[in-house]
């Protein structure tokens, strides 16, 4: 009980700076013997509570986005419930043949995450323009980037918070902590989505005990990771998410 606590205040906080606090709860639900799409369902169900805080953390730097977000925030709600509806109807065999490989990107994902970061930081310093003035083929490709990762988050939400901050990078002249807010609103609605649907349809298989201290952990890990979590090292953060993630990745492979 202590370790999955402690594991949803670890996620909390890096949900709300990375965006990839799943590979904290994930793998700490797997490696415990919890199955992993019982595991799956538990951490989006106890997430939701870090998501939110995170996201009432960052609220200020919300401000101006609105235009461009009525816009994602739809695709994220509908890719969600795609990708929920897809963990719930296809065999439990599929998730975990397909997990490990998702499991893998994750992780790459979070090494070269600075990478991206600096990437989108270059193109928000160099474009010197508001993110509203968007034209509308990268308007498109924004949408429908955010509509397949809300797909992916619906059905394993590990590393969607890089997986967007990817995209804004690349489309977007903003500047981090705006995409940061955005994408922590953004992974709020695919985690609601999910851990509705899966209440709904599947509430007997979902572990409440886990869940629930999974949402504790991480309402106070993500209020802890908006307000001073920026004093934290990045590199330290990604270190731990990539030795818990290969763990589980280890536990899933052996089971």
């Amino acid at each position: 009980m202590i370790l999955i606590a402690l594991a949803g205040v670890g996620a909390g906080a890096i949900n709300a700076l990375v965006g990839s606090g799943t590979l904290i709860t994930f793998p700490t639900l797997v490696a415990l013997g919890y199955p992993p799409v019982t595991s799956t369902m538990s951490n989006a169900v106890g997430l939701v509570a870090g998501s939110l805080s995170g996201t009432w953390g960052y609220r200020r730097e919300l401000r101006g986005q609105w235009r461009r977000l009525a816009w994602q925030l739809p695709a994220s709600f509908i890719g969600a419930g795609l990708g929920a509806f897809l963990l719930l109807h296809l065999p439990e065999t599929v998730f975990e043949q397909v997990v490990p490989v998702l499991l893998v990107v994750a992780l790459a994902l979070v090494v070269v995450g600075p990478r991206i970061q600096a990437y989108a930081r270059q193109r928000a310093e160099a474009a010197g323009r508001s993110a509203d003035d968007l034209s509308a083929t990268r308007m498109a490709a924004l949408v429908a980037a955010t509509f397949a990762i809300g797909v992916y988050g619906g059905y394993f939400t590990a590393a969607q918070g890089i997986m967007l901050i990817a995209a804004m990078g690349a489309l977007l002249p903003e500047d981090m902590q705006r995409m940061n807010a955005a994408k922590n609103l953004l992974s709020l609605v695919v985690n609601v989505v999910a851990a509705a649907a899966y209440i709904l349809v599947a509430f007997d298989r979902i572990s409440w005990e886990a869940a629930g201290l999974i949402a504790v952990g991480s309402l106070i890990g993500g209020y802890l990771g908006a307000h001073y979590g920026r004093r934290l090292s990045p590199n330290a953060l990604r270190a731990v998410i990539v030795v818990v993630g290969t763990i589980g990745l280890y536990r899933l492979l052996t089971v």
